[in-house]
């Protein structure tokens, strides 16, 4: 039977269930990683685990996030990840080598190879070939010892390309075109594979970029054929042994096909505050700018770099404009400032910053009150720059630093220069001494644990029945960010009593201490949701958090994916209404009362909440696989392993 991409991947690391859309699957996992805003209680998860040694082909945990030393706990947290990595047979790319993401692609990624990662950007691989997947800390933990990856059997889209892209226009606002199209919602189960002729005008970094912001469509993942362009950038990473060629099967079969000529895409931007949200450069030319950023694990590669020394070489920055420049990984900064084109963004008036994710996740870089910062990354969440009122747009590093020039939004086609064309090298600069093998002797390390890292909370059995109170009420389209603030929040992320002081701290500033004190009292904490609850990143902490605060449903219109995941792995039940009028007939701190969960759950029957307050009810849905039902039984995913494991 004719295959596509994604189901010739998924057959040949298929471990239970059947590839019918919409049926729980378990997939082998070849490779894992992690970053240390995850990472951290990840591999204290791993430990829980009593596993002696991951048991991947690979495991890589990277230092990409919280590299600002503001305070102990980040440099102890650091400690800890080394030691435990070379312990436990993992390797450690340490703080300065790069973002996760893109020092994955460059060094480690192999075409049809399966890669979980506790980020939800993890899908940048699918730009090699691979089935790159975001999850939960504890999803990734369990894969590292061994076990499969559960998901949804996934709906395959076709984006079938064809054409070329003009000059001026690149791979950041393809996917920007998508997302114009398909939107953050409604793309739960979701698989996008790219094909068609235009695929081969696309270098591997630019398809990184298409599939690391796929991310923001919800989907599960995005994967591009693995063909002689994919072995050329192999081959200069001097790793062309680890490439496999790999397309669909001529008449191979999608849910759909969507046809796009790369010749039509124009410069886009996505406007606040949504990644969706989209904008051309025409229609927004002229719009003050007071800060530029490039960087991110979706634009910061060595040709995106190029393209904004090329622009900026003999040209000064607008002096209102504050500019910022963080390349994505040692290799890709090595590169430029032996080129000279460092020097070139450096003598144009740009800030030179760390090759980490920085400003993406609002670690440092925060823009001044109201300001409009132009920036090359994945999200523009409110708040999430670290700036509540700032406006931020995403856009390609040709129009941020077009922006950067003129201090306006400018659409790069209208500059009065040449469109720098940029080829990558025959061979990249390569020398891995930052990635740390792990320990030839694991018996003689001693893991450092410091102060602020504490054990995995235990997670409670689900009760008979939840009789409590409606702790928040919220809208839709709720981040993690909103529910776990990042910044210089992450900080405290192996720290659970503490980090959870902040949970829906910018929604509601007393959630944590009334949430708490319900909790010592004996009354269950339940979260009211609009639609795509969840959003964002892969932390794992939105659910850990609540869960640490006595959170015990949380009744959506609807949820995204991982978030989801990490709610059941945490023994929260994710309940989603069957009559979405009824979210109206719900307000904050009403009492509520959903009874003989365990008996339905045991069934797959539907549950009810029964609103005491105004004495009205709702029915409520779940979708959970009967695996997920035990775990929830269990009182989450550390509970379920450990009594399989018996």
């Amino acid at each position: 039977m004719a295959k596509n991409i994604v189901y010739k991947i998924l057959k040949s690391h298929l471990m239970e269930g059947k590839l019918e859309p919409g049926t729980e699957i378990a997939i082998r996992i070849d490779q894992t990683l992690t970053q240390d805003a995850t990472g951290t209680m990840a591999y204290l998860q791993f430990e829980a685990m009593g596993v002696p040694k991951v048991k991947t082909e690979l495991s890589v945990s990277y230092v990409d996030h919280n590299t600002l030393q503001d305070g102990f706990e980040n440099a102890d947290d650091h400690r800890y990840l080394q030691t435990v990595a070379a312990k436990h047979g993992i390797f450690y790319s340490r703080a300065g080598n790069g973002i996760c993401h893109q020092v994955h692609l460059e060094r480690f990624g192999k075409p049809g190879k399966t890669l979980l990662g506790s980020d939800s950007h993890t899908p940048t691989g699918g730009g090699i070939g691979m089935i790159a997947i975001g999850a939960g800390g504890l999803d990734v933990a369990v894969a590292m010892g061994g076990g499969p990856f559960y998901l949804t059997c996934p709906k395959v889209v076709k984006v079938n390309l064809s054409g070329k892209l003009k000059p001026w226009v690149s791979a950041k606002d393809v996917i920007l075109t998508i997302l114009r199209m398909l939107t953050t919602k409604g793309n739960v189960g979701t698989v996008v594979e790219y094909g068609g002729d235009g695929v081969k005008t696309l270098s591997v970094p630019e398809r990184a970029t298409i599939t690391n912001m796929g991310a923001e469509l919800g989907v599960t993942t995005s994967v591009f054929p693995s063909d002689e362009i994919t072995r050329t950038f192999l081959k200069a990473q001097r790793r062309e042994g680890d490439w496999a060629a790999l397309a669909a099967d001529a008449d191979a079969t999608y849910e759909k096909v969507i046809e796009l000529d790369l010749a039509s895409v124009e410069p886009l931007m996505a406007k606040p505050h949504s990644p969706d949200n989209i904008g051309t450069a025409t229609e927004l030319a002229g719009t003050k700018v007071d800060q530029v950023m490039v960087g991110s694990c979706t634009n910061s590669s060595y040709r995106d770099l190029m393209i904004v020394a090329s622009m900026l070489k003999g040209r000064r920055i607008n002096p209102d404009t504050s500019f910022g420049v963080a390349p994505g990984s040692r290799q890709v900064l090595e590169m430029i400032a032996k080129n000279g084109a460092l020097a070139d963004i450096v003598s144009a008036g740009a800030r030179i910053l760390e090759s980490t994710c920085g400003f993406c996740i609002g670690s440092g870089q925060a823009p001044r009150t109201d300001a409009v910062s132009i920036r090359t990354s994945n999200r523009n969440f409110e708040a999430r720059s670290g700036t509540k009122s700032a406006k931020v747009y995403l856009a390609s590093p040709e129009s941020a630093a077009a922006a950067a020039l003129t201090g306006v939004i400018t659409d790069p086609r209208t500059l009065d220069m040449p469109y720098p064309e940029i080829s990558l090298p025959a061979e990249f600069w390569i020398e891995d001494s930052m990635i740390l093998p792990p320990s030839k002797e694991p018996q003689a390390v001693t893991i450092y644990r410091g102060p602020n890292i504490g054990a995995p909370p235990a997670a409670e059995p689900l009760p008979e029945t939840i009789k409590g109170v409606v702790a928040i009420k919220v809208g839709d389209k709720v981040t993690t960010d909103h529910i776990m603030p990042a910044g210089s929040r992450l900080k405290y992320r192996s720290n659970i009593p503490k980090y959870a002081e902040f949970v829906f701290e910018g929604l509601d500033a007393s959630f944590s201490k009334n949430a708490l004190e319900n909790k010592k009292a004996g009354v269950h904490n339940v979260v009211i949701a609009g639609a795509s609850y969840g959003q964002g990143s892969s932390r794992e902490h939105a659910a850990i958090c609540p869960m640490y605060l006595g959170v015990r449903a949380v009744i959506a219109k609807s949820f995204e994916r991982i978030h989801a995941a990490n709610l059941i792995n945490f023994g929260i039940l994710p309940l989603t209404f069957a009559n979405e009028a009824d979210y109206d007939a719900i307000g904050a701190n009403d009492r509520v009362e959903i009874s003989g969960i365990m008996d339905a759950l045991r069934k797959g029957e539907e549950l009810a909440l029964s609103d005491k307050t105004n004495g009205k009810n709702a029915a409520l849905k779940y979708s959970l696989s009967t695996r997920q039902r035990d775990i929830l039984l269990a009182g989450g995913m550390l509970n379920y392993t450990k009594m399989n494991a018996k």
